[in-house]
C-alpha cells in the first residue's frame, strides 16, 4: 500500500504501530502536490512548512503514546474555512490576500484532534458554481480525465482525494457541492445534518443551506471525520444542540453481523427523480444496478413521491442568491479585501471595487438575490420560494414515515468537459437537480462510488435520511461500499 492510497484508518495503524511516520505522509503528499497539481490546480494554498512543523510535533505525541483517530493525518481545507495566519480566499479576487486572525471551529477541532492541515483547496468562488471553473485563480482538473471538471464548488477537494493528495478533506455543500464533486471524482463525500457541524469561522454564501462536511476515501472515514468534527459550538447560532452519536456505530455494526445489518431497511426512490429530463443513460444503470445490490442485502425498495421537486430548482436560486447578496455586502474595500484605489469618491470605490473584485458568476447571483429581495418583489419571489421551501420540506417529512432513507443518482450526468456549460447558466444549475432538495430540507446526504461512464468516469450514489438521522445513511453506504468494490484511484495519474 503506498503511503498516498492510505485510508485514515491504514494510516493511523501504520503511525500507531511506528511503520511510518507523520513526516513521511506529509513528505509524499507534497511531493506529489508539487509534481500533479500544477497540471490539476486542487490547490490555492499549500502550507508546505507548517505542514511538515505539525507533522513533527504529531510524531513526537504518537512517540510519547498518545493515541488519537486524527493525530499526524494530512488534512485538505476548502478554502472557505478560516485558518490562522493562512490565506483564506474563498476563490475570489476580493479575499486574494486575506489572512485570518482565528480558526474556523471545525479547523481548531481537528487541530485538537492532532491533524495536519496541508493546505487551502480550490472552489467556486464563494462556493457559487457546480464546476470549479468560476474560481478566482484558476480552474481545477478532474484526475480521472483533464479534459473534464471535477464538479463544484468543492471540486479542489474532491480532486485532491482522488489524486492522492490528501488524507482526507473537508468541504461545503450549500446545494450538492460536496456530494456532486464527490460523484465525478470517484470519493467519498458526505453532508451533514443542518447544524450538526458548526459553521463558526465558515465565510458563508448561503447561511440558511451550507454545511461543512467531509470527502474522503471510503464511507468508513467519513464516519470517523463525522465522529470528530460534529457537535455544539454555542458560538454558532445555527448550530444545533443535540447529542452527538458515536457514527463508527454504523461501521462496526455492519462487521459485526454482515448477513442481516441491511435486512428490514427501506429505500425510497422519488417517482419524480427517476423521470428527470436529461437522466444520462450510465448514470441510470449504475444506479439500477447499485439498488439492486442493496436489495440484494435485504433493502426493501418502495416508490415515494417528493412532488415539489420541479420547483426545487427555481425555489433554490432564489433563497440562495437572495442570501449571498446580504452575506457579500460585507465586501466592500472598506475594512479588509481587496480595493479599487483608483475611486473618485465612495460610491464609485463601492462599484469599481465589487465589479473588479467579483467574478461574473458571483455578480450574477447578486444582482438576482437583490432583485428578489426588492421592494415590491420580496412576497412574489423570496417570500414565495420560501414558503415552497416548507412544501419540500413536509414532502421528505411525508417520505421517511414510509421509508429509512431515500435513494438517487448525484447528479444527473457524470463529469462534463471544461467550458461545455459555462455559457449556460440554467443547465450547470440544473446540475444539482437531485442534491438540493436536501439543502433547502436541512437533511444529511451521502454520495458513494456506484460505477463508471463508457468513457470511464466515476459515478456516484446518493443516499439521503432524515434530520440528524445519519447513522442508517452511513449503513447502507457501507454496505453498498463493501460489495461493490469500486476502485477510487484515477489509473491516468497513478
Amino acid at each position: 500500500m503506498k503511503l498516498h492510497e492510505m485510508t485514515i484508518q491504514q494510516a493511523r495503524a501504520e503511525l500507531d504501530g511506528g511503520a511510518v511516520t507523520s513526516a513521511d505522509l506529509v513528505d509524499e503528499l507534497l511531493g506529489r502536490i508539487e509534481r500533479l497539481d500544477s497540471d490539476l490546480g486542487a490547490y490555492i494554498t499549500v502550507d508546505a512548512e507548517g505542514a511538515k512543523r505539525s507533522a513533527r510535533e504529531a510524531d513526537k505525541r504518537i512517540a510519547a503514546g498518545e493515541r488519537l483517530p486524527l493525530l499526524g493525518i494530512p488534512i485538505a481545507l476548502k478554502d472557505l474555512l478560516c485558518t490562522r495566519g493562512v490565506r483564506t480566499t474563498c476563490g475570489s479576487k476580493i479575499l486574494e490576500n486575506f489572512v485570518p486572525e482565528y480558526d474556523a471551529t471545525v479547523v481548531k477541532i481537528l487541530k485538537d484532534a492532532g491533524a495536519v492541515i496541508i493546505g487551502k483547496t480550490n472552489l467556486d468562488e464563494f462556493a457559487m458554481g457546480s464546476s470549479t471553473e468560476n474560481s478566482g485563480f484558476h480552474i481545477t482538473r478532474n484526475p480521472w480525465n483533464r479534459d473534464c471538471v471535477p464538479g463544484g464548488s468543492s471540486g479542489g477537494s474532491a480532486a485532491a482525494m482522488a489524486a492522492g493528495m490528501c488524507t482526507a478533506a473537508l468541504g461545503t455543500d450549500t446545494g450538492g457541492s460536496i456530494r456532486q464533486p464527490a460523484s465525478h471524482c470517484g470519493v467519498v463525500g458526505l453532508k451533514p445534518t443542518y447544524g450538526r457541524v458548526s459553521r463558526f469561522g465558515l465565510v458563508s454564501y448561503a447561511s440558511s443551506l451550507d454545511q461543512i462536511g467531509p470527502i474522503t476515501r471510503d464511507v468508513t472515514d467519513a464516519a470517523l471525520l463525522m465522529n470528530v468534527i460534529c457537535g455544539h459550538d454555542p458560538r454558532d447560532s445555527t448550530s444545533a444542540d443535540v447529542d452527538t452519536p458515536d457514527f463508527m456505530s454504523a461501521i462496526q455494526s455492519f462487521d459485526q453481523d454482515k448477513s442481516s445489518s441491511l435486512k428490514g431497511m427501506k429505500a425510497g426512490i422519488p417517482k419524480e427523480f427517476m423521470s428527470v429530463k436529461g437522466l444520462d443513460p450510465d448514470v441510470e444503470a449504475a444506479f439500477n444496478n447499485a439498488r439492486k445490490v442493496l436489495e440484494d442485502q435485504g433493502v426493501e425498495m418502495i416508490e415515494i413521491s417528493l412532488p415539489q421537486t420541479d420547483y426545487a430548482v427555481a425555489a433554490y436560486y432564489v433563497i440562495a442568491p437572495s442570501e449571498a447578496s446580504s452575506n457579500l455586502a460585507r465586501f466592500d474595500g472598506v475594512r479588509y479585501g481587496f480595493r479599487d484605489r483608483n475611486a473618485s469618491d465612495l460610491i464609485d470605490m463601492y462599484k469599481k471595487t465589487k465589479s473588479r473584485g467579483f467574478g461574473a458568476e458571483v455578480q450574477r447571483r447578486i444582482i438576482t438575490g437583490t432583485y428578489a429581495l426588492s421592494a415590491g418583489y420580496y412576497d412574489a419571489y423570496y417570500g414565495r420560494a420560501t414558503r415552497v421551501r416548507s412544501m419540500i420540506r413536509e414532502d421528505f417529512s411525508k417520505a421517511f414515515k414510509e421509508c429509512d432513507i431515500i435513494i438517487s443518482p448525484v447528479a444527473p450526468t457524470p463529469a462534463f468537459r471544461i467550458g461545455e456549460n459555462v455559457d449556460d447558466p440554467l443547465t450547470m444549475y440544473l446540475t444539482d437537480i437531485f442534491t438540493l432538495s436536501t439543502n433547502m430540507a436541512g437533511l444529511p446526504g451521502l454520495s458513494v462510488p456506484c460505477g463508471f461512464s463508457s468513457e470511464g468516469l466515476p459515478i456516484g450514489f446518493q443516499i439521503m435520511a432524515d434530520r440528524f438521522n445519519e447513522i442508517p445513511l452511513l449503513k447502507a453506504g457501507y454496505g453498498l461500499e463493501r460489495a461493490l468494490e469500486i476502485s477510487v484511484k484515477p489509473q491516468l495519474i497513478y
